[in-house]
C-alpha cells in the first residue's frame, strides 16, 4: 500500500491508521489524529519522525520503513510504560 503522504505512515506505524481513515471514523471529533494522541505518543512520534529520515537518507522503500517504525513504536512505547511502572514501584518502596 502506498501513503499519500510520510504522515500518513508515521500515522500508520504509530495509530494503525491514516489521518483520512482517523477522520471517517470520528467526524464528530475536531482536528486530527495527532491531536487527540496521548503525551507518550507524541514523544515515540517526535523519535519516530527521525528516525524516518534516516531511513529515507539509507534508501530504505516505503513498505520496509512502515514495518521499521512500527517496531519501533511498540518498543519505545513500551519502554515508556516499563518505566513508569519502575518508577512508582521504587517511589512506594521508599
Amino acid at each position: 500500500m502506498t501513503y499519500a503522504s510520510e504522515a500518513d505512515v508515521l500515522n500508520v506505524a504509530l495509530f494503525g491508521i491514516t489521518a483520512k481513515q482517523w477522520r471517517e471514523e470520528h467526524p464528530d471529533k475536531n482536528g486530527n489524529i495527532r491531536d487527540y494522541a496521548t503525551l507518550n505518543q507524541l514523544l515515540v512520534l517526535a523519535n519516530m519522525e527521525s528516525y524516518n529520515a534516516i531511513l529515507i537518507e539509507q534508501g530504505k522503500p516505503q513498505s520496509e520503513r512502515l514495518q521499521l517504525l512500527n517496531k519501533l513504536a511498540i518498543r519505545q512505547l513500551e519502554a515508556i510504560q516499563n518505566i513508569g511502572i519502575d518508577t512508582i514501584k521504587k517511589l512506594e518502596g521508599k
